[in-house]
């Protein structure tokens, strides 16, 4: 279910020199945004949650999710460069399952190791707020990841839509209106940080067994999905 040349092709396309640019711009700045806190405001808990959970984890972890899952198929798509790859002799799931394993790895890489590193500069990990939203951002990225790419493989605007689900669905109405609240990823995530914490510094509106459910729902889902898609591209290719 893991074919190297995809994986290495996949990677070459999203950390090329203007991609990668992209992709390393919000971590950067969600370091530089840390230590200026850290250095006005000291060593505070609440801070911290509030940087990493409204910077990190509800703006940067989706965004980069947005750029990994479609720069993974999007643009071979858009260039037709994708019947090439489809023309060899490698399954469609593999195709989708090894694009998914990197975009998922580029999204981690980006969004939750920045987020380890801000959050040891702005508490120390007080109160396991670090080690906490870090690893929402490792199973926020693994469903992102899935989600946009399933956009990336069904649409040509895929970075414009998976750009409004993450700034307006998920940024806007997911702190603005409760019940969008129970469909949105970050939220999902953040209940296995509430876990982590066990504090009353992170908290979500659902519950544990409901976003791990959700979270494993929607990366299977998208997938499979993703790669039906996949087969009717291939015979719309062949006709």
């Amino acid at each position: 279910m893991y074919d190297p040349t995809v994986a290495r092709l996949t990677y070459r396309a999203l950390l090329g020199r203007r991609r990668a640019l992209i992709l390393g711009a919000l971590p950067l700045l969600l370091i530089v945004i840390s230590l200026a806190v850290r250095a006005l405001a000291g060593a505070d808990d609440q801070t911290a949650a509030d940087v990493l959970g409204g910077l990190a984890l509800a703006t940067m972890v989706p965004i980069i999710g947005v750029i990994a899952g479609t720069g993974a198929i999007g643009p071979e798509i858009d260039d037709g460069s994708v019947v090439y790859l489809l023309s060899k002799a490698i399954k469609r799931p593999t195709i989708i399952y090894t694009k998914l394993i990197v975009a998922v790895a580029v999204t981690m890489v980006f969004s939750a190791v920045p987020t380890l590193i801000a959050g040891f500069i702005l508490n120390g990990n007080g109160q396991q707020v670090a080690v906490a939203y870090t690893v929402a951002a490792l199973v926020a990225s693994i469903a992102y990841a899935a989600l946009f790419l399933l956009l990336g493989t069904v649409s040509r605007h895929a970075v414009v839509f998976g750009l409004v689900y993450a700034l307006i669905w998920e940024a806007l109405f997911g702190s603005l209106v409760p019940g969008a609240r129970t469909l949105s990823v970050q939220q999902w995530s953040l209940a296995v940080a509430e876990k982590v914490a066990g504090g009353e510094l992170v908290t979500s509106d659902v519950g544990l067994t409901t976003a791990t459910v959700a979270l494993a729902a929607v990366t299977v889902l998208a997938t499979w999905y993703a790669g039906q898609k996949l087969r009717t591209l291939t015979l719309a290719g062949e006709e």
